[in-house]
């Protein structure tokens, strides 16, 4: 199989072998690169990692760089099931509730981050890889900005755009990740302080929590 084959969307339906091929690459991988990061992670360590030969890996990824492309895609789905659920759920019982679970990062999440940062650096210095992040960016945005109009009828009449909140809540995450990834003293007033003002605007965007069921009647 050559590697054009692994490009995705090229197959509309690829077999059934494959497909747990590239999911058991990119399960592994999701454990070698984001622990080690991308620099210090080879394409052998990753065959090694799943038990795959590097045929196996051409034949499911064009590079590293395709297969991280990969990961931000399943890590940002990850990402919208878990708003979706806070959106369409009483799971957050305020504006700050709401503007917390947007911002804050689990602990667990810190490599994530960190291996989101060094790719975005790595990206930068290169047009072609640039184009395909941002491309990645583009199809985040507009998933949230669909998942923002099913889920939050008023941001339609909010003061913005969908797709401009939409962009703007990324880039003020991206922002906190970015701040709060060395785990200092002023990541916590950061956090904090990006809270308090985002909870101040989510509810003139149309962005309002789903109120909690009230408790039954004794």
């Amino acid at each position: 199989m050559s590697t054009s084959d692994a490009v995705p969307g090229r197959e509309t339906r690829p077999p059934r072998r494959r497909i747990h091929t590239r999911e058991r690459l990119l399960e592994s991988a999701e454990r070698v690169i984001v622990e080690r990061g991308y620099a210090q992670t080879t394409i052998e360590d990753l065959c090694a990692a799943a038990g795959y030969t590097r045929g196996a890996f051409y034949s499911n990824f064009r590079s590293k760089d395709d297969l991280v492309l990969a990961l931000f895609d399943r890590h940002s789905a990850d990402r919208l099931d878990q708003l979706e659920r806070l959106l369409d759920g009483p799971g957050a019982a305020s504006a700050e509730g709401l503007a917390r679970a947007l911002l804050e990062v689990n602990p667990l999440e810190r490599d994530w981050i960190l291996l989101f940062l060094e790719f975005r650096i790595h990206a930068a210095r290169d047009p072609r890889l640039a184009a395909e992040l941002d491309q990645h960016d583009r199809a985040v945005r507009d998933a949230l900005a669909e998942l923002l109009q099913r889920c939050c009828p008023a941001v339609a009449r909010g003061v913005a755009p969908v797709g401009g909140v939409a962009a703007t809540l990324l880039a003020v995450r991206e922002g906190i990740l970015a701040r709060t990834a060395g785990e200092g003293p002023g990541a916590p007033v950061a956090l904090d302080a990006a809270v308090a003002t985002l909870s101040a605007i989510l509810p003139a965007l149309g962005i309002v929590p789903t109120p909690a069921a009230p408790e039954p009647e004794a």
